[in-house]
C-alpha cells in the first residue's frame, strides 16, 4: 500500500482544516515545497495535494506553489478547483503526476468523461462522503448522490483510482472508517486510497491488510502522532 503524506493549501501556506471548515484553520508552514522535502526524505514516492482556495471557487490560487512542490521530486497528485481541461494541462506541464477531479465529476461528467479519454490513469476522482452521500464545492454542498450508486457509475466511465474521504472523520486523529472502505474495496476494483482520520499505525496496517491501493496521512504526520518513515515501513 503507498502512503500519501498530504500537504493542503491556502494562500500558498500548508494548513490543515477541521472537518473542512474554513474557519477552523491551523497552518502548519508558510514553506509547503520545504515540507515536501521533509516527505521526500523520510521515503515518500507520492504527495497528495489539496489546493483549498481551488475547492472552494474553482480558480487555481496556488498553482505557484504546485509547480515548487513538483520541483522537489516526488511524484505529486493534486485535486481542488479542476474544472476543465486547460487546468488539467496546465498541471501536467508543470510536473504533475496525476490530477484529482471532484466536483466536476459531479457537475459535468462529459469533462470527466473527455480528461479520461485524454489522460486515462493520470486522472483521479475525489470521493467526498458526509453520511453516504457525495460532497462537493470543497464540503460545501451535500449532493444528492449516494455514494456506492456514483462509484459504480464512475468505474463504468473507466475511472482507475479514487480517493475516498470520510468527511466525519477527517482531521479529528479519531481512527479513520475502515467498514467504509472495506465495503467499497470489496464492491469494486477501482484503486481505493483511503483520506480521512488516519491517524495511527495501527490504521495503517488495518487499511494495508485490506488491501487498499493507498492511503493520505495529513494531520497525523503534522502532530507526530505518526512517524511517516514507519508509516511508508508498515504498509509495505
Amino acid at each position: 500500500m503507498k502512503i500519501f503524506p498530504a500537504i493542503d493549501l491556502l494562500g500558498g501556506k500548508a494548513v490543515r482544516l477541521k472537518k473542512g471548515d474554513y474557519n477552523e484553520v491551523t497552518v502548519y508552514s508558510d514553506c509547503p515545497p520545504e515540507m515536501a522535502k521533509m516527505f521526500k526524505d523520510a521515503g515518500a514516492e507520492w504527495i497528495h495535494v489539496v489546493d483549498l482556495d481551488g475547492a472552494r471557487d474553482g480558480s487555481t490560487a496556488n498553482f505557484s506553489t504546485v509547480t515548487e512542490i513538483a520541483k522537489v521530486g516526488l511524484k505529486v497528485e493534486i485535486g481542488g478547483g479542476i474544472r476543465s481541461m486547460e487546468t488539467i494541462e496546465r498541471y501536467m506541464n508543470a510536473g504533475v503526476s496525476r490530477v484529482i477531479i471532484g466536483t466536476a465529476a459531479v457537475s459535468d461528467p462529459e469533462f470527466l468523461k473527455s480528461a479520461i479519454a485524454k489522460y486515462g490513469e493520470k486522472i483521479a476522482v475525489g470521493v467526498d462522503i458526509k453520511d453516504r452521500m457525495v460532497a462537493i464545492k470543497g464540503w460545501k454542498e451535500i449532493s444528492a448522490l449516494e455514494c456506492f450508486e456514483f462509484c459504480e457509475k464512475l468505474q463504468k466511465d473507466g475511472v482507475s483510482t479514487i480517493i475516498c474521504t470520510d468527511i466525519s472523520k477527517d482531521g479529528m486523529l479519531g481512527g479513520t472508517n475502515t467498514e467504509l472502505y472495506k465495503q467499497l474495496s470489496e464492491r469494486f476494483t477501482m484503486n481505493f486510497v483511503a483520506s480521512g482520520g488516519v491517524s495511527t499505525v495501527d490504521d495503517i496496517k488495518k487499511l494495508s491488510a485490506m488491501g487498499m491501493y493507498g492511503a493520505i496521512v495529513g494531520k497525523a504526520i503534522y502532530t507526530g502522532d505518526i512517524d511517516l518513515k514507519e508509516a511508508i515501513e508498515a504498509a509495505r
